[in-house]
């Protein structure tokens, strides 16, 4: 990469860009909501059961111009839901910045262990353990969303439900291919802990993106 491109980089006026389509949100809080995704390349996390592992290298994904990101969404939807890899690898500040002149929803879906740059309508938290949150992502949390992949994911769920900010929404979701072993115990956990939710990724039942 030359200078000027690393400048660029570092300035957020260009991001390595894996995707970007427009569907309906299958997660969370807003699931069942039309939504634009952009999914940004490189993840400094590197979980073993990701779906999305070709994302990892950023190297492997165009560097795009914010401005073309922008007009690729900008007539699209109201909602854009910036995801990963890991977004907040790169500064986030141009992005949001010129997408909040259009109006729109901004969201995010992080491990939030990178420092947090942007300006965000939903933050949702996804920690890992692997490289944990720093404490600001705690602090603004809006959602936040434990993937369960064995037993001792709920005893991390609870220690994260900890340190999260008190208005947070907080979320079990099963890693996909684990979803029928574990699905019977997070219904017990959330019987036995209401304050807990259950999110299924519902557009892999629905077969869209």
């Amino acid at each position: 990469m030359d200078k000027k491109t690393k400048t660029l980089l570092e300035k957020g006026e260009v991001l390595p860009i894996m995707e970007s389509f427009y569907t309906i949100q299958g997660e969370g809080f807003h699931k069942g909501l039309a939504s634009y995704f952009i999914r940004t390349g490189g993840c400094d996390v590197g979980c073993h059961w990701c779906d999305v592992k070709e994302s990892w290298n950023e190297n492997e994904h165009p560097l795009i111009p914010v401005e073309s990101i922008i007009n690729d969404c900008k007539d699209i939807s109201d909602v854009i839901v910036i995801t990963g890899g890991e977004p907040l690898m790169w500064n986030m500040g141009p992005l949001t910045k010129e997408l909040k002149k259009y109006n729109k929803k901004i969201h995010i879906e992080t491990s939030g262990s990178d420092t947090i740059t942007g300006e965000w309508d939903w933050f949702c938290l996804s920690p890992k353990k692997a490289k944990l949150p720093i404490s600001e992502a705690y602090e603004i949390a809006d959602e936040l969303k434990v993937i369960i992949y064995n037993n001792h994911d709920f005893k991390f769920a609870q220690e994260q439900a900890n340190k999260v900010n008190n208005n947070a929404f907080l979320y079990l979701q099963p890693e996909w291919g684990k979803r029928e072993k574990m699905m019977p115990l997070m219904v017990e956990f959330v019987k036995n802990n209401p304050k807990w939710r259950i999110s299924l990724q519902s557009h892999k039942y629905l077969n869209i993106p």
